[in-house]
């Protein structure tokens, strides 16, 4: 049995949904499939998630919401007159949003309960258009479906008990089509999950109900060994593990996210990236382990913009007890989160994502602190910095991947700013100047994959 995703692309127009469709029924083992919301139809477009999103907004600074709601309805009404079912729905879709609109007073529930509505909708478009094309079809929603999750607005985390309630569900006679992207709480509260959403209901109920298969599909064939945007016809990635694929998506791989890929890393459930424009191709398969390619010690190439550093030096800081621990105490009390921690016996960095230091003075507030209570005798901060990741499971099996990469970018004149590799030696990272990006990446990949014919 399969669980199948589709994202906001494959769903974004009434064309896509009979793509959709054909997906479903060429295969009877596809027997649960979780939706997003309609996604962009061209460029320049418009997420139906942002109109929602644009939706709340005017409702909470006292604006108009009329156009807001005639945009979001549009989009269903096009997608509904377009497969020929029932214009019941949209009746349905705007009294649903007037309810919320009219009765939610809290800002936050207002917003879970109008983002929710994208994939809601969605679902039961998808479930009456199957039903309609001849494909016995039940619209599950969330809470039937079993899926509990904790109760902070927009920071869903599901609760143990869901995956009892999902390996109940009942597939034999019916397609069962959930919307991703929230869950119920236990005060019957609609809670959003953070970014990537739908991608994690997926492998929620594919955990749940114990799947031989999660397929995801979305707009590409395969997940690529650097970003097509970046490097010119990259290398397809045929197997990847679930440990590079969660290093690659911390580091910018967009196509699937990080934060689903841990319930099915427990199950060793399979996960199949698909394109639903070109549904024939395999794609890319995710896979507890892999067989080591010798001449592919790296599978992918990664960079993540909006880092900044700070660097203390100070004599003996080896000696120092507590030093390390001092140090992530001032930044835990100015509620930091950091991402990496490169050292040396007198120098320590750590690294933070920049946004958290926006419109506001944290990063002042924490040069003062590490000033007083450490006394460095020296201190200084990089910003806007780039973070390079190079992953692949055979580099611990590979001698001189450090020396190859950090040659490779010196021979491009691309400045390092520190390096740092995990403890599993299956990824390195460097962090260089942003004005470096382009031109460090295409230098590592040549240095990887421009002989590469597997």
């Amino acid at each position: 049995m399969k669980v199948v995703k589709f994202g906001g692309s494959s769903l974004s127009d009434a064309k896509q949904l009979e793509k959709v469709a054909n997906i479903i029924k060429n295969d009877p083992a596809r027997r649960i499939v979780v939706v997003s919301a309609p996604g962009r139809r061209f460029a320049d477009d418009i997420k139906v998630t942002d109109l929602l999103i644009a939706l709340h907004g005017n409702k909470v600074t006292g604006l108009s919401t009329d156009d807001a709601m005639e945009q979001i309805l549009e989009r269903y009404e096009s997608i509904i007159n377009d497969l020929g079912i029932s214009h019941a729905l949209l009746s349905d879709f705007k009294n649903i949003l007037d309810k919320y609109l009219e009765d939610i007073e809290d800002k936050d529930r207002l917003l879970d309960a109008l983002k929710s509505c994208g994939e809601d909708f969605n679902a039961q478009l998808l479930s009456e258009y199957l039903n309609k094309t001849g494909v016995p079809t039940k619209y599950m929603p969330p809470k039937d479906a079993g899926i509990k999750v904790t109760d902070e607005p927009s920071n869903a985390q599901l609760l143990p008990e869901s995956y009892d309630l999902l390996a109940k569900l009942d597939y034999t006679e019916h397609v069962l089509v959930i919307p991703g992207f929230f869950g119920v709480s236990e005060t019957n509260q609609i809670v959003t999950f953070p970014r990537g959403g739908s991608d994690i209901t997926g492998a929620i109920v594919a955990r749940g109900v114990d799947a031989e298969l999660y397929e995801n599909f979305t707009d590409v064939s395969f997940i690529y060994s650097a970003h097509p945007g970046h490097i010119e016809s990259p290398h397809a990635i045929k197997e990847i593990t679930y440990r590079e694929m969660r290093e690659l998506s911390y580091a910018g791989f967009s196509v699937f996210h990080d934060e689903a890929i841990e319930p099915l890393y427990k199950n060793k459930t399979p996960i199949m990236i698909r394109n639903t424009n070109d549904p024939e191709v395999e794609g890319t398969k995710i896979v507890a382990d892999r067989e080591f390619i010798p001449e592919m010690p790296v599978i992918g190439i990664s960079c993540d913009e909006g880092f900044t550093s700070i660097t203390l030096r100070k004599y003996l800081m080896n000696r120092q007890i507590g030093f390390t621990r001092r140090l992530l105490q001032i930044l835990e009390d100015h509620e930091i989160n950091i991402e990496h921690i490169p050292s040396g016996i007198d120098n320590l960095s750590v690294i933070i994502r920049s946004n958290q230091f926006e419109g506001n003075t944290k990063l002042e507030d924490i040069m003062k602190d590490i000033e007083e209570n450490l006394e460095p005798e020296d201190m200084y901060v990089e910003e806007d910095l780039v973070i390079l990741v190079i992953v692949g499971e055979g580099m611990k099996e590979h001698i001189g991947i450090a020396t190859k990469t950090t040659s490779a970018l010196s021979d491009n004149n691309v400045n390092i700013s520190m390096i740092n590799q995990g403890a599993s030696e299956i990824s390195m990272m460097f962090a260089i100047a942003i004005e470096d990006e382009q031109k460090a990446l295409k230098a590592i990949y040549d240095n990887y994959f421009q002989h590469v014919n597997v």
